[in-house]
């Protein structure tokens, strides 16, 4: 763990007011460390830490990614319902989701136009609209 990466992972924990406790901290620098976004599982978080030579269990991960999730610092991104994805990147941005590799990433948002949406039952309104693009090779 660099110096910069450590700075930068207690700076984006300190912006949501979570405690940079060594879990935290220490997953954090996974996410945001090196400043690039990330699409992650708790799985592939949990390995990466493991693989980092931290003691995490897949328990404390997937509790530390929801404390994440609430505190604003990344969103859940669910591709089916089997399969939840954690994204470092805080804006609305549609994905593209790679079904042979279980791949996710950004697609680019200026080429999404949504003219318009179903209008909600009474009482409810649009808290949020995730665009998931699956793809395959062709055959």
């Amino acid at each position: 763990m660099t110096p910069e990466a450590l700075e930068r992972s207690t700076k984006w924990l300190a912006q949501a007011d979570l405690r940079p406790t060594r879990q935290r901290l220490s997953l954090a620098t996974l996410l945001v460390g090196d400043g690039q976004d990330r699409h992650v599982t708790a799985e592939g978080l949990h390995a990466a830490s493991v693989a980092a030579g931290d003691k995490v269990s897949l328990a404390t991960v997937y509790n530390t990614l929801r404390a994440f999730c609430e505190a604003g610092l990344v969103q859940e991104v669910t591709v089916d319902g089997t399969r939840s994805y954690f994204d470092t990147r805080m804006d609305d941005h549609p994905h593209f989701y790679f079904e042979e590799d279980g791949q996710l990433v950004d697609a680019m948002k200026s080429e999404l136009k949504i003219a318009a949406l179903p209008t909600p039952p009474e009482g409810y309104e649009v808290a949020k609209l995730d665009v998931v693009v699956r793809l395959r090779k062709r055959r």
